[in-house]
């Protein structure tokens, strides 16, 4: 990953960098103006810190980005499977509307472009999807029960109904998260991915001393993309354990539910990005 900005409170994407028609990042704990377990860069709405300091922390980001956003789309996320086609319907509908159609949601797919799909996570895994050959994005929150229920493929499956996608046509971000390392789990939630049908061997490791099933996440939603037939080179990993960083990242394990969350989005750019520039298409 590389930082957008010279305080490191967001990052970006290397394997998306290539891009001049979208731009996508991931922020950090770093550089904004909330407080005690919300500091200090917390831009989610749903998480109980104050609405002028979230307010602040989006309008910091939004002024950050490569190009201003028309919207940041943000989904009152429940752990589902539920994915939200963000569509012209959607785009011109009432505030009040749009909340009641972004509740229960954990995933976002677009082909609009100045809309910028965004997830809210503190552990949890986010992805963000590139469909280069259709001009379709998507974001995904996938914690370990939307990872065991396949929130990824799920949301794959969308945009191949709705788009066409196929999985060479998918460029894939996996965003800081708990770690294997990290991810100590009980025998019931090691059993659910087991009888979900994971490889067991290559997502789980049982630790002898704590005598502890650990699960690893993003390898379980990296093996979702390769069902999918994305090809190897076009999936990033960020590997960076939050709960081990939480210095630099929100983790819910070390801060509590009721604490901050780190933001990733991706916005398809109604004008092409030129360095440093915009150019109309």
């Amino acid at each position: 990953m590389t930082s957008l900005t010279e305080d490191n409170s967001i990052l970006s994407y290397e394997l998306l960098a290539a891009y001049s028609d979208i731009f996508c990042f991931t922020t950090t704990r770093q550089g904004g103006f909330s407080t005690d377990a919300y500091a200090s860069f917390n831009c989610s709405p749903f998480c109980g810190d104050k609405v002028d300091n979230v307010f602040r922390n989006q309008e910091k980001l939004c002024s950050a980005l490569p190009q201003r956003p028309r919207q940041l789309i943000i989904p009152f996320q429940t752990h589902n499977t539920e994915v939200r086609i963000i569509d012209k319907a959607f785009v011109s509908a009432s505030s009040q509307e749009q909340d009641k159609l972004l509740t229960g949601i954990d995933a976002l797919i677009t082909c609009e472009p100045g809309y910028c799909l965004c997830i809210s996570t503190a552990d949890c895994v986010p992805l963000l999807l590139y469909d280069a050959r259709n001009k379709v994005i998507a974001a995904v929150h996938a914690g370990w029960r939307g990872t065991v229920n396949r929130i990824v493929q799920h949301t794959l499956n969308v945009m191949k109904q709705a788009f066409g996608t196929c999985g060479n046509d998918v460029s894939a971000c996996i965003g800081p998260s708990i770690s294997l390392q990290s991810f100590e789990v009980g025998e019931e939630v090691y059993r659910t991915f087991d009888w979900a049908g994971f490889d067991m061997q290559r997502i789980s490791l049982w630790n002898e001393v704590e005598r502890k099933y650990h699960i690893d996440l993003p390898e379980a939603n990296r093996l979702q993309l390769v069902s999918f037939d994305v090809p190897d080179k076009q999936i990033e990993v960020a590997g960076i354990c939050t709960y081990i960083r939480h210095d630099e990242f929100f983790s819910a394990r070390r801060l509590g539910i009721k604490s901050g969350r780190i933001l990733s989005g991706i916005m398809l750019c109604a004008t092409k990005l030129c360095g440093e520039k915009a150019v109309t298409v």
